[in-house]
């Protein structure tokens, strides 16, 4: 049996590497990190130009009708090269939720944009530094309009669309609803992260309009599988990350000298490099099984999306941790890339919620499934 991506997947693969490396390259990562862009619009501009925006949605709504394991292919790449765009709140969230539980019309109204780059989307959920639970949520929806805070909201500064989780009438069930970022009512701020690159915002919504994502029911339990599917694609960009960090540190050692000799022949850098290559391919393991779950839609896709989750966190963060330490002090300089990776590690591990959570999901997936 094989477990590896297609000929033409590959190709794909090869083709957003040349293309990512071109347009996306370190220089361009610190155009927005030094600047003051909230992404890179070109690049993002670029994307919707190769199609890859609508990678995974249907032909009839203005996509290109691919799949799963293409937009897995393609999240890899854009972790290699920390792509500072707003791809993965637009694809992992918006047009996701839209696939999973939109309504016929609502896919008709909002795809075509999505999959083209005119419309950028997120997912607003977090109200506090709490970790947001069914029963903490306090935005509410009231005679179809919208009232509370989200916070730490990816590309909610620059975001046009939200699926937003709030609770139906301030005691009724959490749903997910549909809000146009631009009506009046809504007010956001951009707000500080460790990694600019990708940018976050706060959002207070003061009665603005809101339609339920579908037919509005099981909120929590839509919310819960797009994460776990948000998940998986994560991981692809966090496996990316990882291999370029732990290329990168190999390169370096290679080539820095000490005591007339590689430094990646000292055992100490050996054990480093070695340790970095385990975490990413543990990562890439898990998820390849999660591409496999996600593209079949099987039952053991929340066992696979927490798996994938926490081991490419664990081993994107990692690699780039000790990806600083092989470039000693040269690594923590700010003309070195080191740092990039190790900010797009430390927000991509926070960004679905904490590696507890994550955890001790996997935990609860895995004594279900002995149970069964």
């Amino acid at each position: 049996m094989n477990f590896d991506f297609s000929d033409d997947q590959k190709l794909l693969r090869d083709v957003a590497r040349r293309f990512l490396q071109e347009r996306a390259g370190a220089r361009e990562v610190r155009r927005v990190l030094e600047g003051e862009m909230p992404f890179h619009r070109e690049l993002w501009q670029g994307l919707a130009e190769m199609g890859w925006l609508g990678t995974a949605v249907p032909e009839e709504y203005g996509g290109a009708g691919q799949g799963y394991l293409e937009l897995c292919v393609l999240a890899e790449e854009l972790g290699r090269t920390v792509a500072p765009t707003p791809f993965s709140s637009t694809v992992y969230f918006g047009i996701e939720a839209l696939l999973l539980a939109g309504g016929a019309e609502q896919k008709q109204r909002l795809l075509p944009p999505l999959a083209t780059g005119e419309t950028i989307a997120t997912l607003a959920l977090a109200e506090s530094t709490r970790a947001p639970t069914e029963a903490n949520l306090e935005t509410i929806v009231a005679d179809g309009l919208i009232r509370g805070r989200k916070t730490a909201v990816p590309d909610g500064d620059v975001a046009d669309l939200a699926v937003v989780a709030a609770r139906d009438g301030g005691d009724g069930p959490v749903g997910l609803y549909l809000v146009d970022l631009n009506q009046a009512e809504i007010e956001r701020r951009a707000l500080k992260t460790v990694d600019p690159t990708r940018s976050h915002g706060e959002i207070v919504f003061k009665g603005a309009a809101a339609e339920p994502l579908g037919d509005g029911k099981d909120g929590w339990a839509t919310l819960t599988r797009l994460l776990d599917r948000a998940a998986i694609l994560f991981a692809f960009e966090q496996v990316g990350g990882g291999q370029a960090a732990l290329e990168m540190a190999r390169e370096y050692a290679m080539q820095r000298h000490a005591f007339g000799r590689p430094i990646a022949s000292f055992q100490a850098v050996k054990h480093k490099l070695a340790d970095m290559y385990v975490g990413v391919e543990l990562a890439r393991s898990h998820a390849y099984y999660g591409a496999w779950a996600l593209s079949t839609d099987a039952a053991e896709l929340p066992l696979a999306a927490a798996a994938a989750r926490v081991s490419a966190a664990d081993g994107f963060y990692n690699a780039a941790k000790e990806n600083i330490q092989v470039h000693g002090g040269m690594g923590f300089t700010w003309e070195f890339d080191c740092h990039l990776y190790y900010r797009r590690a430390k927000l991509l591990s926070l960004n679905l919620g904490s590696q507890r959570r994550w955890k001790d999901r996997l935990v609860s997936q895995l004594e279900g499934r002995n149970a069964a």
